[in-house]
């Protein structure tokens, strides 16, 4: 009978501990795909079949296309509210203290979801600058003061717009040119929501049954936007001890 020495016993069982990580994290990422597929399968359910309730009501109203573009606009403003937020923990200075979900997941929530605003944005712009009910119109929807209805507000949420795209544009951006230029134009997009913030309270005709959603949503991006520039970032500590120690 063979007896191993107490090394090579050792050596094995580094091995198999080695060895063993590799088809946990396996198992692992496999339970992360299937439970991946399910969330996506549930939510596509129930997405077409919130949009298949939607259309069974609206589909007989003569101000359809008027819901549907007032939906769009809500989904879009909360969408964009969502974005900031975001981008606010991005660069906040206490973004350390969260270890989930990791930087990058956050990165692609911020962008994922930019392009969710992007297309409610178009829907919402077509839908009203197609429906005569509106009175926007294409000329309203792109030009400031163009819109038959509301004007001023009409014109808070085209230039809200336009500081959104140009938001958007110098993000995708980032990495192509340096970012002391892409930067400072990338913050344009907190005006922009200042100015969807007012197009939405001014410009909806039931804006007093929202004012709760939009004081709310309004006042939380407000806080965390004053944490973000109030809390001390790495770079002000170093300074800090550098004149310390003069």
């Amino acid at each position: 009978m063979t007896v191993r020495s107490a090394p090579a016993a050792e050596r094995a069982t580094t091995s198999a501990h080695i060895s063993a990580p590799p088809a946990a994290h396996r198992s692992r990422s496999l339970l992360k795909a299937i439970a991946l597929v399910i969330l996506i399968t549930t939510s596509a359910a129930v997405s077409c079949w919130l949009v298949g309730l939607g259309v069974s009501h609206v589909s007989t109203n003569k101000l359809a296309p008027w819901i549907v573009g007032r939906a769009a606009g809500i989904t879009a403003y909360l969408l964009l509210v969502s974005v900031v937020i975001v981008g606010l923990i991005l660069s906040h200075p206490w973004r350390s203290r969260l270890r989930r979900p990791s930087a990058a997941a956050r990165i692609r929530l911020h962008v994922s979801l930019s392009a969710f605003t992007f297309a409610f944005l178009i829907l919402h712009v077509v839908v009203l600058a197609t429906d005569s009910y509106a009175g926007v119109g294409w000329r309203g929807c792109l030009l400031p003061l163009g819109a038959s209805y509301r004007p001023a507000a009409v014109t808070l949420g085209v230039i809200g717009t336009y500081a959104g795209l140009i938001a958007g544009l110098t993000a995708a951006m980032a990495g192509r040119i340096g970012a002391r230029i892409w930067w400072p134009i990338h913050k344009v997009s907190s005006v922009a929501l200042i100015l969807v913030w007012l197009h939405s309270v001014l410009a909806g005709s039931d804006s007093k049954a929202l004012l709760a959603l939009y004081l709310a949503t309004g006042l939380l991006t407000v806080v965390l936007a004053l944490t973000r520039y109030a809390a001390r970032t790495p770079a002000d500590r170093v300074a800090e001890l550098v004149k310390a120690h003069e």
